[in-house]
């Protein structure tokens, strides 16, 4: 994705941190000294006792949003803004992630890269999950993983899995990860699965702690539908 104008920036602060406070005053006094509008979240304008606004209408009238806290606060912030097709930059509170990666105080370096149009914009996969459970369908969008596990620490889960239709393998232990690049540095690697480059097309199938020699992870094409069954009642999916 090419680079844009950026006028008017979005901020979702990570949750339950109300001494984020004074770095979001410094945050937003970098980007309106360049001459950008900065709009706060809701919820995290009242974890900090300030005014903000409605993230849809956020989405809907910035050029960007800023995730300031984590990996996770970035991966939220993903998932709830994945309608509207708009860029997100991970800046962190403190410690450095794989997603989240730059520091406040390298911001005002980069928003002046912003301004002079010396940045890209990274697309990252993301998963497509519909979950059908007592004929009811629940859509739903990840950007690191899906994962089909059991409940029961003393049972196995037994999960047949179909590529586009065809039959593949049924998977015989803990559970299954369906990973995209992006997420293929959190669970999957300590599931002992493959290490994707972030911007390729395809995903990874691992299973967790399976109960056999020949089950072990695979990577696949993007454009495959990947069908998990389990007729256990207390199956956990994970999104």
């Amino acid at each position: 994705m090419n680079s844009k104008i950026v006028k008017k920036i979005g901020i979702v602060l990570r949750p339950s941190t109300p001494e984020l406070k004074d770095g979001y005053i410094k945050m937003e006094a970098i980007f309106k000294n360049y001459d950008i509008e900065v709009m706060l979240e809701q919820q995290s304008a009242k974890m900090i006792g300030i005014a903000g606004s409605d993230f849809k209408e956020i989405c809907q009238e910035c050029d960007c949003l800023v995730s300031f806290g984590g990996d996770g606060t970035l991966i939220s912030t993903v998932r709830k803004s994945f309608d509207f097709d708009i860029p997100i930059l991970g800046v962190h509170a403190g410690n450095l992630g794989f997603l989240a990666d730059l520091s406040l105080d390298e911001l005002d370096d980069f928003v002046q890269k912003i301004i002079k149009h010396r940045y890209r914009v990274d697309e990252r996969a993301v998963l497509e999950a519909t979950v059908i459970k007592n004929d009811k369908e629940v859509k739903y969008y990840a950007f690191n993983d899906i994962v089909l596990t059991r409940t029961r620490v003393s049972n196995m889960i037994h999960i047949e899995t179909l590529i586009d239709s065809r039959s593949f393998n049924t998977y015989y232990g803990d559970g299954v990860i369906v990973s995209t690049p992006t997420g293929s540095t959190a669970y999957n690697l300590s599931a002992g699965g493959p290490v994707l480059f972030p911007m390729s097309n395809v995903f990874a199938l691992t299973p967790i702690c399976p109960h056999s020699l020949t089950q072990r992870p695979i990577v696949l094409p993007g454009k495959f539908a990947i069908e998990m069954r389990t007729s256990e009642e207390r199956a956990l999916i994970i999104i």
